[in-house]
């Protein structure tokens, strides 16, 4: 598969495998956390509660936005 082919089925590729993972009660994520590629997906498969915890944290400890800037964590 080329990569344009590969970057057409992207999203349904990690659809299948994020669910996947889910059902085994895994991560999409490790411990180098969340890109900008995988937000979405944070969005998709984290509840609600969770990342506002996360924002509020990240509001707390960096109220000028300035470290890691436009990333939630």
């Amino acid at each position: 598969m080329d990569a344009d082919a590969y970057l057409t089925e992207r999203e349904g590729f990690n659809r299948l495998v994020f669910d996947i993972v889910e059902d085994l009660k895994g991560s999409f994520s490790a411990e180098h956390g969340i890109g900008t590629l995988k937000r979405g997906e944070m969005e998709r498969y984290r509840p609600a509660a969770e990342l506002d915890l996360m924002r509020t944290l990240k509001a707390a400890l960096d109220p000028k936005g300035i470290m890691n800037p436009g990333k939630v964590v």
